[in-house]
C-alpha cells in the first residue's frame, strides 16, 4: 500500500474509531464472520498450529479453541485501531495493572529492568505503561516492512510516553540512558519468529521444535537486570489485568539461554490455560532446528 492508500485509510479509521467500543465491537462480530467463514484467515495454518501444539485434544475441542481464537482475534482487530481514539481515563478502567510494588525496590537499587510477555490476549494496550511502574518504559520491536503502517503503530504505542526502540539499537538506548542516569524498563515481546539460526535459542515449545530470540536473555545478564514476566489476562470482553511476576531479581553468572527458557515455560503454561487467546496465525514454526554436522 503506498502513501494514498495509506492516507485514506488514516482518515476513515479515525472517523470509524470516535464510536464507542460497545458499537465497535457490532463490526467486531460481523468482523469474525469474514475471518472465520468468509473467506476465512490463515484457517490451514491455524489448524495445522493448534494440531500440533495440542495432539491429545480431540477434532472438537480444537474446532472449540480455533473459534474462540478467531473471536479474539476480531475483537483484537477492533481494539488495535480504536486504540488512538481510546480517552486515557477509559483505557485506565479497561487495561488495569497489578502487582507494580514490585518495581519499588528496583527503582531504589537504581537498577534497569527487562520485561518479558507474548502475543497473548491485547500487547498493544498498555500505552501507559510507564506511568504505573514509574520508569522510563521502551518498547522493543520489529520494524514493519510497509513503512506507512509502521508509522501508524509506532505513533499509536507512543501517544502515551512509550519509548520505542527497534531490535538492533535497544542496548545503544540502554546504555545511552544509563549513562544520563536513567532507569529503564525494556519490554521485549519475545515469542516473535527469529530468523532460524544456530545463534537463537532453540527449545521445545507447545509440543514443537522452537527457536527464540536470545536479546532479552543476553541483555539481562549483561548487565544483571531483573527479569519480569507481563501476565495479561482477559476479564471480559474490552477488559484485560496486566500482573507482573519476577522471573530473576538478578541475572548476573545466569546463562542467557536459562533466563529465556523459564520465559518460555511461563508463556507455554499460560497459553495452555487459556489457548483461544494466543496468536495462533502467526507462522510461528516455518524453520527447522539446524541439525548438528555429522
Amino acid at each position: 500500500m503506498g502513501a494514498i492508500g495509506y492516507y485514506l485509510f488514516f482518515a476513515v479509521n479515525w472517523t470509524i474509531t470516535l464510536l464507542p467500543l460497545r458499537v465497535l465491537y457490532i463490526f467486531s462480530d460481523f468482523l469474525f464472520a469474514l475471518l472465520y467463514y468468509f473467506p476465512g484467515y490463515r484457517k490451514k495454518v491455524v489448524r495445522k498450529n493448534l494440531k500440533n501444539a495440542f495432539p491429545e485434544k480431540s477434532d472438537e475441542e480444537i474446532c472449540k479453541i480455533e473459534k474462540g481464537f478467531y473471536h479474539h482475534l476480531a475483537d483484537l482487530f477492533v481494539e488495535i485501531l480504536k486504540l488512538r481514539n481510546l480517552p486515557n481515563d477509559e483505557q485506565l478502567i479497561r487495561y488495569t495493572v497489578s502487582n507494580t510494588q514490585i518495581f519499588d525496590k528496583f527503582r531504589s537499587e537504581k537498577r534497569d529492568v527487562i520485561g518479558v510477555l507474548g502475543h497473548y490476549n491485547n500487547w498493544e494496550w498498555p500505552t501507559l505503561l510507564g506511568q504505573h511502574v514509574n520508569y522510563l518504559t521502551i518498547v522493543i520491536y520489529k520494524p514493519l516492512k510497509n513503512k506507512y503502517f509502521n508509522r501508524f503503530m509506532n505513533e499509536q504505542r507512543s501517544k502515551d510516553g512509550l519509548k520505542l526502540a527497534p531490535t538492533s539499537m535497544i542496548i545503544k538506548d540502554i546504555i545511552n540512558y544509563r549513562n544520563h542516569k536513567i532507569n529503564t524498563f525494556s519490554v521485549f515481546i519475545a515469542d516473535q519468529t527469529p530468523p532460524g539460526l544456530e545463534t537463537d535459542h532453540w527449545t521445545t515449545f507447545l509440543n514443537q521444535d522452537t527457536p527464540f530470540f536470545k536479546g532479552a536473555g543476553k541483555i539481562a545478564a549483561k548487565y544483571d537486570m531483573p527479569v519480569v514476566f507481563m501476565n495479561v489476562q482477559k476479564i471480559k470482553r474490552g477488559h484485560y489485568n496486566m500482573d507482573f511476576e519476577v522471573l530473576f531479581e538478578h541475572t548476573s553468572g545466569i546463562e542467557e539461554k536459562d533466563i529465556i527458557e523459564t520465559y518460555v515455560r511461563k508463556l507455554e503454561d499460560q497459553i495452555k490455560e487459556n489457548p483461544e487467546f494466543w496468536l495462533w496465525s502467526h507462522r510461528r514454526w516455518k524453520h527447522k532446528r539446524p541439525q548438528p554436522d555429522a
